[in-house]
C-alpha cells in the first residue's frame, strides 16, 4: 500500500482537511482506532482483532433509508416503504451537513477500493469517514486495490460521505429522525447521517449494485456462493440469521463469498473483498472456519470484550445479538481469490421458518422456484436491524427485500432466464424449527443442515424417491443420509397433528396474500406453484 502521506486531496469534494489517511495499512489504522476512540469503547482482544462499538445504533435503520428523486431513475425505482423518496434538495442539504462536520475534524480517513471481482463490472468507490474503525471495516469488506491500481485509480464512480456521529436534522423536509442514510444515483454518491453502524456502508453499495447491474442484464443477488474441488458452484440465498454464512464456509468447499454478488453471462462473481459474519455464540467447533478468521485485521463489532483478559464472550447479547465480525475474504483458508465461479449447479434458499411447517429439504419446479424466490420467506432475526428483539415470521422479496431498489420481479426474470440457460437445481432448505413453532419446537440442528446441504452438493438425492406435501406441493426426500427420517416430513415430527395442519394452513394463506403485492406481470404457472392446501 502506498504511504498514507502521500500527496492527496479532497477538494474536489469540498473537503479542506489535509490530514488525510489514505488507503493505510489496518497496522496504521488499528493503532489510530486504539489512540483516538478508545472512549468509544475501542480495545484489542486477546486474538489481535479489533473490538468497536458503533454506539446507539447495532443495526441498520432501515426506515431512515432514502433514494434520490430524480427523473433520470424515477422510472426504474421500485418506490414505497423500502425505497422511500427523497427531494434533491433535502439531499444536497444532507450532504452539506455531512461535509460541514468532516471539515471540523481533525483527520479523516479515505478508502479507495473496489465493489466486484469482475473488472468489467467493477465500480470505483471511495469512502471518506472520521473514524479509523470505518476505514479498517472498509478496508475488509471493499476489495483492495494493488499500489499500481491505486496509483492510477483516478475519480471514483461513487462516494460515501460517513458523518454517523453527525445526526441529521429531524425537521427537513424527507427527515423522520436524527438519522438518515440517502442515496443519489445522479450525483453518485451515499450520505450517511446520525448512525455510526458500519453495514450501512456495506449495504449502501449493495443498495447501487442492485440498481445498476440488472439495468446491464446482470442479476445481483443477496447470497452466499462457494465452489466444490471440480469446479461446481453453488448459491446460498437467505436473509441474516437463516445460516447463509455458516453453511457456505464449509472446509471441504472453496469460498468465493458470504453475502453479495451477481451473476453474468461468464458467472459468478463476489462484490466484496471481505466477510460480515455474524458471530453471536460463534464456536471453533461449530464454526471453525470463522472462528480462524478472528485474528488481527478483523474488526469485532459490539461484542462483549472482557477489559482485563481481553477475551471475547460470543454468547454475550446483552449490547446486541448482531454482534459481527468483518475481515478480508484471505482470511478464510480456501478462499478463492479472484473471488469468481462459473454459472452455478445448485441454488439454496434457506429460510428459518419460525412456524415450524416447511420441510428442512426439498426440492423446487422451475416456477416453484420463482414463487419462492418472489416471496422471500424467513424469520426476521432478532438484532439485525433496530427494534428487532424477537423472531418473528417475514416475506423479503428475493431474499433481500431491504437492498431491492428495482421491482422483484426484474430480479425474478433474471434469475429466471439464468436458471434455465444454464440447467441449475434449486432447493428450499429451512433452517428454522421442527415438532412446531417458535417456543414449541426447536431449532433444527446445524449438523443436519450440513448434511443436507453435503448430500445436496454431492449428488446424493438425485434419484432418491420424493414424497409431496399436500399444502405446498414441494417434493421431499423420502430420505438424507445423517438426517432423522421422522424431520423430513414436518407434519411427522409434531406430536399434535390437528395442530401442524392448523399452522400449515395459516402459513400458507400468509403466503398467498402476501404473494398477491408481486403478482401483477407473473406468469400464471408461477402464480399456481404456491400453496394449494
Amino acid at each position: 500500500m502506498p504511504s498514507p502521506t502521500a500527496p492527496f486531496s479532497l477538494e474536489a469534494h469540498k473537503i479542506t482537511v489535509t490530514n488525510l489517511v489514505r488507503n493505510a495499512t489496518p497496522s496504521r489504522l488499528v493503532e489510530d482506532a486504539l489512540q483516538y476512540e478508545g472512549s468509544m469503547g475501542t480495545m484489542l482482544a486477546d486474538s489481535g482483532a479489533l473490538v468497536v462499538s458503533s454506539g446507539k445504533k447495532t443495526g441498520r435503520s432501515p426506515k431512515d433509508k432514502r433514494i434520490v428523486e430524480h427523473p433520470d431513475s424515477v422510472s426504474d425505482v421500485w418506490w414505497g416503504n423500502i425505497n422511500i423518496k427523497l427531494p434533491l434538495h433535502t439531499f444536497e442539504i444532507n450532504r452539506e451537513r455531512a461535509i460541514d462536520y468532516l471539515n471540523i475534524c481533525d483527520r479523516l480517513y479515505v478508502m479507495d477500493g473496489y465493489a466486484g471481482w469482475d473488472p468489467a463490472c467493477r465500480l470505483r468507490v471511495r469512502i471518506i469517514a472520521s473514524r479509523a474503525y470505518h476505514a479498517l471495516f472498509m478496508h475488509n469488506m471493499l476489495i483492495r486495490p494493488t499500489e499500481e491500481e491505486l496509483a492510477t485509480y483516478g475519480e471514483p464512480d461513487y462516494v460515501i460521505y460517513n458523518a454517523g456521529h453527525f445526526s441529521a436534522n429531524r425537521h427537513t423536509e424527507g427527515m423522520t429522525s436524527k438519522t438518515s442514510v440517502d442515496i443519489c444515483f445522479e450525483t453518485r454518491e451515499v450520505v450517511i447521517l446520525g448512525t455510526e453502524y458500519a453495514g450501512e456502508m456495506k449495504k449502501g453499495i449493495f443498495s447501487i449494485m442492485n440498481f445498476l447491474m440488472p439495468l446491464q442484464g446482470i442479476l445481483s443477488m443477496h447470497c452466499s456462493a462457494n465452489m466444490g474441488e471440480d469446479g461446481d458452484t453453488a448459491l446460498f440465498f437467505g436473509l441474516s440469521g437463516t445460516g447463509k454464512t455458516t453453511l457456505s464456509a464449509d472446509p471441504r468447499r472453496r469460498l468465493i463469498g458470504d453475502d453479495e454478488h451477481c451473476w453474468s453471462d461468464r458467472g459468478i462473481f463476489n462484490i466484496e473483498g471481505g466477510c460480515y459474519a455474524k458471530c453471536i455464540n460463534l464456536s471453533a467447533e461449530k464454526e471453525p472456519q470463522i472462528h480462524a478468521a478472528i485474528h488481527f485485521g478483523t474488526v469485532l463489532e459490539n461484542v462483549a470484550c472482557d477489559l482485563a483478559s481481553r477475551r471475547v464472550d460470543y454468547a454475550d447479547a446483552h449490547i446486541t445479538e448482531n454482534t459481527r465480525a468483518a475481515y478480508p475474504i484471505e482470511y478464510i483458508d480456501n478462499a478463492v481469490v479472484p473471488c469468481l465461479g462459473g454459472h452455478p449447479d445448485n441454488i439454496i434458499f434457506l429460510t428459518c421458518d419460525a412456524f415450524g411447517v416447511l420441510p428442512p429439504v426439498s426440492r423446487l419446479t422451475s416456477e416453484q422456484a420463482m414463487y419462492h424466490f418472489i416471496s422471500g420467506y424467513t424469520a426476521k432475526v432478532a438484532g439485525t436491524e433496530d427494534g428487532v428483539t424477537e423472531p418473528s415470521a417475514t416475506f423479503s422479496a428475493c431474499f433481500g427485500e431491504a437492498f431491492m431498489v428495482l421491482h422483484p420481479n426484474r430480479y425474478a426474470e433474471l434469475l429466471a432466464e439464468k436458471m434455465a440457460r444454464h440447467g441449475s437445481k434449486v432447493w428450499l432448505v429451512n433452517t428454522g424449527w421442527t415438532g412446531g413453532g417458535v417456543g414449541v419446537g426447536r431449532r433444527i440442528a446445524l449438523p443436519h443442515t450440513r448434511a443436507i446441504i453435503d448430500a445436496i452438493l454431492d449428488g446424493q438425492l438425485e434419484g432418491v424417491a420424493m414424497r409431496t406435501d399436500p399444502v405446498f406441493g414441494l417434493a421431499i426426500p423420502a430420505n438424507v443420509p445423517g438426517v432423522p427420517d421422522q424431520i423430513l416430513t414436518p407434519r411427522d415430527a409434531w406430536k399434535d397433528p390437528a395442530a401442524y395442519d392448523e399452522r400449515a394452513a395459516k402459513l400458507a394463506e400468509l403466503f398467498r396474500t402476501n404473494f398477491a403485492n408481486y403478482a401483477n406481470g407473473v406468469s400464471d404457472a408461477v402464480k399456481k406453484a404456491g400453496p394449494t392446501g
